[in-house]
């Protein structure tokens, strides 16, 4: 039994999963996994929440390109992990994904999880959406900047998760019909959000 989350930025992915997490006395998988996946691939934390949260540059989509294209022109060099970062570490969080929803009860944030476990038996896969101005105040409580530097920020990571979901998994991040539910925490709240997973939850007869 698994619960992955969906969002778009600053849709309250991480507090809804929290609560729902915490009423089914599940496992929350949200920023330990990027600690993993840091330790795993021999980085900070930092280095790879800033790998996720912007695209690569041309540079590195060239230099993967030629790998791909030509690859005996490329020769690797103390660069290239760096260079290919963003798949590495794609390959590495998908890895761990996969190794926590082994051990079950767990609800995933984000990391493309419901792509990772789209085939998964037993999953519920959940979406969350909310208006721009909700978003942008959101983003602006939370990362201490200006209403139209907010409104940027949500622009430019929604699209970066949406290329990410593309390249690496071939999915359309933003079709319904990859999940189960999608829910519209400007209307409903963080915790009526979480009351709507919970009580399908219970439906499912997984308690909470």
């Amino acid at each position: 039994m698994l619960i992955t989350i969906s969002r778009l930025f600053a849709a309250g992915g991480s507090p809804v999963a929290r609560s729902v997490a915490q009423a089914l006395d599940w496992h929350l998988v949200d920023n330990e996994l990027v600690e993993r996946v840091a330790e795993r691939a021999g980085v900070t934390p930092e280095e790879v929440a800033e790998r996720e949260e912007r695209p690569p540059s041309f540079i590195e989509r060239l230099a993967r390109l030629t790998a791909v294209e030509l690859p005996e022109l490329f020769l690797p060099t103390a660069d290239a992990v760096e260079v290919f970062g963003e798949a590495h570490l794609a390959r590495i969080t998908r890895t761990i994904v996969e190794e926590s929803a082994a051990q079950g009860r767990c609800v995933f944030v984000g990391r493309a999880s419901a792509a990772v476990l789209a085939r998964s038996e037993d999953t519920l896969h959940v979406r969350l959406v909310a208006p721009p101005s909700f978003r942008a105040k959101v983003a602006e409580e939370k990362l201490n900047v200006s209403n139209s530097e907010a409104r940027a920020i949500l622009d430019e990571r929604d699209r970066n998760r949406a290329r990410y979901h593309r390249e690496y998994f071939g999915r359309n991040w933003n079709d319904p019909v990859n999940y189960d539910m999608v829910l519209n925490t400007g209307r409903l709240g963080f915790d009526g959000t979480a009351e709507v997973i919970l009580a399908r939850t219970r439906s499912l007869g997984w308690g909470g």
